[in-house]
């Protein structure tokens, strides 16, 4: 794959930045973790509970293509939750040659993960929000699904091993 620009998609718990940094790693690709990239008001939102709008997301995802447009040669992987078509558009926008790894699990699972994790802004409560947004890769969508249950390692061959492919 020639300078690859990925965006590892998914609702909070799939595991996005873990699997971001490993298929970048992978793919000798540098790694962001796309909410490094949210204002701080959006943030700020989400510690306190309160899912983002449209209007808090616009911005966030133009960066998150710009960012990726704007990568070197080696290319980048972008953990981005990406939940919706129009947001993967909206990123598509900018950076027309990036493709989506969709990283896809069972609520029981999710909620399991995000219960584990310490330090994070997203609170589990917030999980079922994003599962009524999400809107999964459409066939015509440049990119693949791949399952949360099983290693790390096997997700990671999974996704590189497809995008190499394609």
């Amino acid at each position: 794959m020639e300078r690859p620009l990925v965006v590892v998609m998914g609702v909070s718990g799939s595991g996005k930045s873990t699997i971001g940094h490993r298929l970048a790693e992978s793919l000798g690709a540098e790694f962001i973790d796309g909410d490094a990239l949210h204002p701080p008001a959006n943030v700020a939102k989400m510690a306190a509970g309160i899912p983002l709008t449209d209007e808090d997301r616009w911005p966030w995802l133009a960066a998150v293509g710009r960012t990726l447009a704007d990568s070197g040669p080696a290319g980048m992987v972008i953990a981005c939750s990406a939940l919706r078509r129009v947001y993967r558009a909206a990123i598509l926008d900018q950076a027309p040659t990036a493709r989506f790894v969709e990283l896809d699990g069972s609520p029981e699972l999710l909620r399991g993960r995000m219960g584990a994790r310490e330090g994070h802004f997203m609170p589990p409560s917030l999980l079922d929000s994003q599962l009524a947004t999400l809107e999964p890769l459409a066939p015509d969508e440049p990119g693949i699904r791949v399952g949360i249950d099983r290693s790390e390692e096997e997700i990671t061959a999974a996704a590189a091993s497809a995008l190499r492919i394609r």
